[in-house]
């Protein structure tokens, strides 16, 4: 699609034009794309901007059209760059929320207001509820559990369907795993209906609600939200937590999209990539399925067509062979908290 490289429809119009129209001028490009002079200027620009036109060499008064050959290199380099300047940065934030989950998940009342423990299940219940009657513009949510029965779902449509008609914006992350379970596709399809937002992630690294980017909620033990929670708030910690939220939702796609599956220039599925990043890390089976949302029968398995796909006997010689073709880097390999 032309908007993943850059290029608006205004924008691809003007550059198929050109390109069937090498000899045009501006005038004539206005009458084909049938845009207004200031909006063609506009889109001239944009296109000069992406190295797509350029003054022609025998008259500079008229643009030129890159060819499409050359173009598109260009610009699929500079994609290829933005992605792994974006994967940095969501790296860096991944590690600066985890740390600030790793080190406030087991502290008491602060007393200050900012950091907040609850310790049953009915307090979290009431908590969010509570909250939720709260939210004026925005709830974010994690929500990296296993599959949910209907029950549940249905359990929850009466305050989502509360905070969508009050205009509230909901946008939730699930796991790619529960992709093919049936009560979650219907909710996430009424929660469209609604208005609210949902895509799927390989991994997310624990429960996480954030209400109107100045209150949080996760539990106090990543793998049960039962055993306690901490609400937190304070600019700081608001702010790495929102930031880890907006760069795993970029890069996240949409539930209804069969993108997920699509493979990466290593080969690699987007379940395949994370297992093969938490292996790297020295995680076990059992908690790179929990992180991911499969079991532990399914990890053993990825991990095993990994070693096949790197020729290795062993998980040590994959990680070894991974790290040599350059599809681990240091980052992947340091140890999590």
């Amino acid at each position: 699609m032309p908007e993943n490289l850059g290029m608006e429809e205004d924008t691809e119009l003007v550059y198929r034009t050109m390109l069937s129209h090498p000899d045009a001028g501006i005038d004539q490009i206005r009458e084909l794309t049938r845009l207004p002079e200031a909006d063609l200027k506009d889109q001239l620009a944009r296109l000069s901007e992406l190295a797509l036109v350029r003054p022609a060499a025998d008259d500079p008064g008229r643009m030129h059209a890159v060819a499409p050959r050359i173009g598109m290199k260009v610009l699929l380099a500079e994609r290829q760059a933005e992605l792994a300047a974006a994967q940095q940065q969501l790296e860096k934030a991944r590690y600066a929320a985890e740390k600030i989950i790793a080190e406030f998940s087991q502290v008491q009342d602060s007393g200050n207001g900012e950091i907040e423990k609850l310790f049953h299940l009915d307090e979290i219940r009431d908590r969010i509820r509570l909250l939720c009657a709260d939210v004026r513009e925005e709830v974010m949510a994690f929500t990296p559990d296993g599959a949910q029965t209907a029950e549940n779902m249905d359990a929850a449509k009466p305050q989502d369907a509360d905070l969508l008609g009050r205009g509230v914006r909901m946008r939730t992350l699930y796991l790619d795993s529960l992709r093919n379970n049936p009560p979650t596709i219907a909710y996430a399809n009424w929660l469209a209906e609604k208005g609210g937002q949902v895509r799927t992630v390989p991994s997310l690294p624990i429960r996480m609600l954030i209400m109107d980017r100045t209150t949080a909620l996760i539990p106090v033990t990543r793998d049960d939200s039962a055993t306690g929670a901490v609400v937190l708030r304070g600019d700081g910690i608001l702010a790495a937590l929102c930031g880890l939220f907006e760069a795993t939702w970029e890069r996240a796609v949409p539930l209804d999209s069969c993108k997920v599956q699509e493979r990466d220039d290593r080969g690699l599925v987007p379940a395949e990539a994370e297992v093969l990043r938490l292996l790297a890390k020295g995680h076990t089976d059992e908690y790179i399925a929990k992180r991911v949302g499969v079991s532990s029968r399914t990890v053993r398995r990825i991990a095993a067509d990994l070693m096949e796909k790197l020729d290795a006997r062993s998980r040590f010689q994959a990680g070894a062979r991974a790290a040599l073709r350059g599809w681990i880097t240091f980052d992947d390999t340091a140890s999590t908290m």
